[in-house]
Order: C-alpha cells, then structure tokens, then sequence
C-alpha cells in the first residue's frame, strides 16, 4: 500500500524500468520555477572540483623547499610553463598547464572540522556540521532554473561525504539537490534515472505514462500535501527526459574517443572530469566532481603518489579540453578542499587539518591564467597576502553565473535570508 503522505522512491511507478525518475527528477524540475538569471553573467556553467578531507598546499602547489625538513617534506619543486613559478614534482602535467589556470595561495578560514568546513566552504556561509546553508550549486539550480531536460545541478559520482552527505540544499529543499551521476568509470555506465533497463515500444511506454498519471491522480486526492500537489507540473518533463534519449546522451561517456578518455585518465575522477565537461557542454549550470580521500594523517607519502598523479592526470586534461574546445570562455573551473593541511609532519608521518592556509585553482569564464594570487609565510603556516575566504569565493562563482549574491531568499517558513552575508569578487582573478 502506498503511504501518499511520505512521497518517496518506492511511492511511485517507474519509468521505463528505470529508478525513480519522476521522484528523484522532479525535484530538479521544480528548479524551472526559479525563473531566468537576468543579471549579466560571466559565466553559462561551473565545474568545481572538490578534494574532500584537505589538499596538502605544502606537496602541491605552495611548496616551501629552504624550510626544515620537518616541514618541507620529501617532494621536490618542479619548473612549470609560467616563468618563476613552481609546483611538486608529482604533478608534471600540471606543470604543462599553469599557464591556464590562476593559482590561488591565500584561501584561509578558521574551522578545522571536516564537516562543518565543507559545508562553509560549498555554501560561502558558516553554520554548524549539519548543512544551514544551502550549496552553491542548490543556489544556483534555485536562481538559474531548469533550462532544457538536464538536471540544474549534477555531483559526479555524488556530493562529498564523510560521515553524512554535506554540500546539500538545505532550506531551499529536495527539488534543489544535487542529481547523483554515480561513478562514469564503471564497466557499462549508465545513469539510472535516465536510462531504460530494456527497450520498450511505444505503446508501453504510453501504458506507463496512463499508470503513472492513475498515481498522480491519486496523489492529488491527498488534500494538504503541497510536495505532492506540487509534483503533476514537473512529471510530464521527468518523462520527457528518458523518453526524449537527450539526458542518456549527455552521460554517454562511452561515447568518446579512447584516445581521449586515455588522456584523462581511467579512474573514476578522470572520467568524471571528462562527464563534467559533457554536461556543461550540454547546458547543466552547476557541475560538482568530487574527488576525496586528501586526509592523510598519516602516511602521507604513499597516500599522495596514489591520488596525485591522478589528480594531475584528470585535471589537466579537464583544463586542456575546455581550452581547446572554446568551452573555457564560457565555463568557470574551481578546483579547492576544504583547507590545507599542517606545515609540520606529524609523528605518524602526515599532516593534520590546517584551516589558515590552502590552494586552489580557477580558470574560464574570464579569469587570468598564469599567474599567482596571494602568498603564505615561510612555512606555509599563515597567509600573509590576499587572503581569500570560503565567502569570498563563493561570492566569486554566484557573480560569475549572474546571480547577485546578496539577494534574499525565503526560508519555509517565510524568513527572507541573504545568500550571503559577507564576501567579495576575488577582483584579482580579472585584473
């Protein structure tokens, strides 16, 4: 017996077999509502790159090699494309692309807790561990809308996660969620909500669609249900998009070249830069890829040969891509954690969360590429010029997208609430 009251996966009849879409797919439909950005707008999508648990700055890109051993560690600093600048040496293809990308040294905030810094940093504001705060793609799916049949808002494989799932919408509700691509490196991907488990000629799929709207019109006996009040006007474009094969498209990794997923990389994140770049270049606005397990307490050596040379493999080539695309123009890349790690190594040889210091990368949509912003002390411990902070940033991406950052939105309950309630352009990403 269905339970109309809870909506949920199992509420619901399926479309083509597949998982359920008009659930898990209307909600992102309801982003139509949103409207159109009318602001001018640097940016028509955003990929961010998320390193969940915390980049080490000191093996990466802000490498202090007159520190003590301590500190310094065990890579050495290589040359890159820009003159004066250099990286880690386990990053050599990056050290091929910086002359693409602005590197950041200055990002700093003061909370070392996983969640509670992944939440501020995705979302611009601070709130407790749980997620107050809306992310800034759930921002931007609510401003920017549901501009064809692809989801505002996609995380691939899915939102970063340590002990919960972070980075979500929060207030703004289910239908401003991220859509979860799932792992593109898998034998045979295929996205569930948009794929059929079998071919079906037409009259079943119009059999579906009479039982489907039987369900709705049950639904809709529920007196005092907005959610399921809601639902009927999103329905229609959820079929629309299996039965139309254009979101099927847009995640056909498959569909790429050999040579070209080689170059990015066989790996889940490598793959899952490679989809990013097919779902911008399809309309989605708002793309994460999330790539954890940066928290090497310990044993941070071997940690860091495992994931960077993937990192530096999927990015560049992510990087490289849009450039030669022409997608850059139109596409902000950011690549950031939620802080860096210590300047010490630790007894257990790794570094700790360190909240004061961290890299990160931007590039597209008008930034300045090949050069350095911002600076930290001899050891990597303290910024010391142009600080940049988690509002800050996300100041920079909402304006880079047309939408204003200090705009009031309102909570369920009718509280109008700023997106942001402090934070700047990084200005010197564009001068």
């Amino acid at each position: 017996m269905f339970d109309l009251r809870f909506p949920n996966r199992r509420n619901f009849l399926r479309i083509g077999a597949a998982a359920p879409l008009g659930l898990s797919l209307s909600g992102y439909l309801r982003a139509e509502s949103a409207g159109n950005v009318s602001r001018e707008r640097r940016a028509r999508s955003v990929i961010l790159v998320y390193l969940g648990g915390g980049l080490s700055h000191h093996d990466s890109f802000d490498l202090k090699p007159d520190a003590t051993e301590e500190i310094r560690g065990k890579y050495q600093p290589i040359s890159t494309n820009v003159a004066g600048l250099q990286i880690g040496e386990l990053l050599p293809l990056m050290a091929r692309s910086m002359d693409k990308v602005c590197l950041v040294r200055s990002g700093a905030h003061n909370n070392d807790h996983h969640e509670t810094a992944t939440n501020w940093v995705m979302s611009g504001r601070f709130g407790s561990a749980f997620g107050d705060w809306p992310a800034i793609g759930a921002v931007a799916a609510h401003e920017s809308g549901f501009p064809g049949t692809l989801p505002p808002y996609v995380a691939i494989p899915r939102n970063p996660s340590f002990t919960w799932e972070l980075g979500k919408s929060a207030f703004l509700g289910g239908r401003y969620e991220s859509f979860k691509a799932g792992d593109p490196n898998e034998a045979n991907y295929r996205v569930r909500d948009v794929a059929r488990a079998e071919p079906l000629p037409e009259v079943r799929v119009q059999r579906r669609q009479s039982l489907l709207s039987t369900v709705d019109n049950l639904a809709r006996s529920v007196q005092g249900n907005d959610q399921i009040a809601a639902y009927d006007q999103f329905q229609r474009r959820a079929a629309e998009m299996v039965l139309s094969g254009e979101a099927r498209d847009a995640f056909a990794v498959d569909k790429e070249t050999n040579e070209l997923r080689d170059r990015y990389g066989r790996t889940t994140f490598g793959q899952s830069c490679l989809l990013a770049r097919r779902l911008v270049e399809r309309g989605v606005t708002f793309v994460t890829v999330n790539f954890g397990g940066w928290d090497h307490h310990a044993k941070i050596w071997p940690g860091l040969e495992s994931k960077l040379p993937d990192f530096d493999r999927g990015f560049s080539a992510l990087v490289e891509d849009l450039h030669e695309r022409g997608q850059v123009k139109e596409t902000l890349v950011v690549m950031m954690g939620e802080f860096g790690r210590t300047p010490k190594i630790n007894k257990d040889l790794g570094r700790d969360h360190w909240a004061p210091a961290a890299s990160m990368l931007f590039t597209g949509a008008g930034v300045l590429t090949g050069k350095v912003i911002g600076a930290t002390d001899k050891d990597g411990a303290q910024v010391i010029d142009s600080a940049v902070s988690p509002a800050d940033v996300a100041f920079t991406v909402l304006s880079a997208l047309g939408i204003d950052p200090q705009k009031q939105l309102r909570t369920p309950d009718g509280r109008p609430v700023e997106i942001l309630d402090q934070g700047k352009i990084i200005e010197a990403l564009y001068v």
